[in-house]
């Protein structure tokens, strides 16, 4: 059986596919990368969601597999691991977690890969590892306190205390927080409106957000410069101008 199911479109659907809790276990990591490598390449492609199940988005990492990898973790989990996540942080085009049900441990870690998450009201968010004896090692220490602040993220690493969907907007954690059983179709809704934007700009946008905290404000600026530049040298600005000045949607084609 599948563990990742994809659905190609302007709007792709990647979907975790291991009831009842979308375990992440090492086949579904390689599945994962390659429904990646799809969407990445698939003709059109202009948002990515994420989505897993009712009861759970991703509730981590199978624990049964964790005494077969001692001693030979890296190899045999984290760095494949977070390399997949990585891919999923840098595809350009943006991306949003569909989180119906709870993102726990390495679950949070996927959906923080995403651009924007939106959560059911029943959703909860954690990374309890230290109550394993292990910490969050596919970005959890790094994404989260980007996300929340060092504050914020201390405490829930620390403690390993598991919030819910309100709280999780609240610190900004989730984008988004929908009655249950609609993150996936608000999801949706959302990768639409994302999708009928200009996709030049939507992905130089995501690339210089994403720059944003790391680089000296100089130096964002002159890449945002640079970006400028290459969005006015494009048909979709063209067309986007044209699209205005008459009153009718754009016909962006992403060049």
């Amino acid at each position: 059986m599948s563990l990742i199911e994809v659905s190609p479109g302007r709007v792709a659907v990647i979907r975790l596919v291991n009831p009842p809790l979308n375990l992440i276990t090492r086949d579904l990591t390689r599945e994962l990368h390659r429904a990646l490598g799809a969407v990445a390449e698939g003709p059109g492609v202009r948002v990515v969601v994420v989505a897993g199940g009712e009861r759970a988005f991703c509730a981590g990492s199978d624990v049964s597999e964790f005494e077969g990898l001692r001693g030979r973790a890296l190899e045999g989990k984290v760095v494949f691991e977070k390399m997949v996540y990585q891919r999923l942080a840098e595809l350009r085009m943006p991306t949003i977690a569909a989180c119906e049900g709870d993102a726990l441990g390495g679950g949070l870690e996927l959906a923080m890969c995403c651009d924007l998450r939106v959560a059911s009201e029943k959703a909860r968010f954690g990374l309890p590892e230290v109550g394993l004896g292990v910490i969050p090692g596919s970005g959890g220490t790094q994404r989260l306190p980007r996300l929340v602040g060092l504050g914020r993220a201390k405490e829930m690493i620390l403690t390993g205390r598991v919030i819910d969907a309100v709280a999780a907007a609240d610190i900004g954690l989730v984008t988004l927080v929908v009655p249950a059983g609609q993150a996936e179709s608000s999801a949706m809704e959302m990768a639409e409106i994302v999708a009928a934007r200009g996709p030049l700009a939507v992905r130089e946008a995501k690339r210089l957000l994403d720059l944003a905290l790391d680089l000296p404000l100089d130096e964002g600026l002159l890449e945002e410069t640079e970006a400028s530049g290459r969005v006015f040298d494009s048909d979709d600005l063209v067309e986007g101008a044209r699209a205005f000045l008459e009153k009718r949607p754009p016909r962006f084609r992403g060049d």
